[in-house]
């Protein structure tokens, strides 16, 4: 874990040491199979930046409860089960550096497992009687299936316009952020105001997070020294290239939708296409893009109560656009 992310947590650190331990008996299962894929995918668990805002959200308008705890759990076991939905939809063999779930048991298991930590979630929110958080959740998720979708029908046509991007990834990522600080704030609030103001902080966090991720398509990777493109590889539309395709030339535009379309796997045509993108200035554009939402996203934070548990959020906003992977 970076220094960051332990200095980030320091507020709510015992609150997610307890989290971690419930998680871990809320996927629990006596079915042998389903039981080993839960331990897998728990023990190659990412910074649980998700369950953090959840848990920030709380204390930064009271005190953890177990409404927080409730609606942590919700958070994470659906965004555990996006994600091995995803794997089995993108073909992905790997996840955070190690062998996917996808890989190792195959589509089969992999969506029933996602399937029972849907399950788990929905009778954890109303055995608790959560019945708000599930909604903002629930929400979420449908926001989430949409942006993936839109995404699919618009790759295909590679007719992406920067206003369907924003559209995608509000829908795609930011969905599931703005529902962390959303039911964070639900958990230990009742005023409606304030909980749909965390709820627009987590939109802004969310698609400065993605833009990111999207910039670091195009950071040099410590292991070989280039660019991964792993976006182009797989034909993903993201801000960089939906700007270029809009400053080249007809030539150029048309060699950029031939490489996406046909020679997306080929090194040359993919360094080609990269350079191109940078000289364009689609990454300088994309760059002004993130600190203008991270921008906002801290204007709207300054709006809340001077707290520790803000100033947290304040640094994990920051991370957010910092990241290096």
């Amino acid at each position: 874990m970076s220094e960051i992310i332990q200095h980030i947590r320091q507020p709510i650190e015992a609150h997610l040491l307890q989290f971690e331990k419930k998680f871990e008996q809320a996927v629990y299962s006596d079915v042998y199979l389903l039981n080993k894929i839960t331990k897998y995918v728990i023990k190659r668990k990412g910074k649980q930046i998700r369950p953090l805002l959840v848990f920030l959200s709380a204390k930064m308008f009271g005190e953890v409860n177990d409404a927080t705890h409730h609606a942590a759990a919700l958070i994470e076991l659906l965004h555990t089960a996006t994600l091995l939905h995803d794997d089995v939809v993108d073909n992905s063999q790997e996840r955070r550096g190690f062998f996917s779930v996808y890989a190792l048991w195959k589509s089969k298991a992999t969506v029933l497992v996602g399937d029972f930590l849907l399950a788990k979630g929905l009778l954890l929110s109303v055995q608790n009687k959560s019945y708000h958080i599930l909604e903002i959740v629930s929400e979420a998720v449908k926001e989430m299936s949409e942006g993936e979708l839109l995404q699919l029908d618009k790759s295909r046509k590679l007719d992406i316009t920067e206003e369907v991007y924003f559209d995608i990834i509000t829908k795609k990522t930011a969905s599931l952020i703005a529902a962390c600080c959303a039911t964070g704030s639900a958990s230990v609030l009742k005023e409606e105001e304030s909980i749909l103001k965390m709820k627009q902080l987590g939109y802004l966090i969310g698609i400065a997070f993605q833009i990111k991720d999207d910039l670091l398509d195009y950071t040099y990777s410590e292991t070989t020294g280039k660019p991964s493109g792993i976006d182009i590889q797989e034909q993903k539309m993201t801000l960089p290239v939906i700007y270029a395709l809009q400053q080249a030339s007809s030539s150029d535009k048309k060699r950029m939708i031939n490489i996406f379309k046909n020679y997306n796997e080929d090194a040359d045509q993919i360094k080609w296409m990269i350079n191109k993108v940078i000289e364009l200035g689609g990454i300088q554009y994309t760059q002004n893009k993130m600190k203008e939402y991270h921008r906002q996203a801290k204007e709207m934070l300054y709006t809340f109560p001077e707290n520790e548990a803000r100033k947290s959020m304040e640094l994990l906003i920051d991370y957010t656009i910092e990241r290096v992977k």
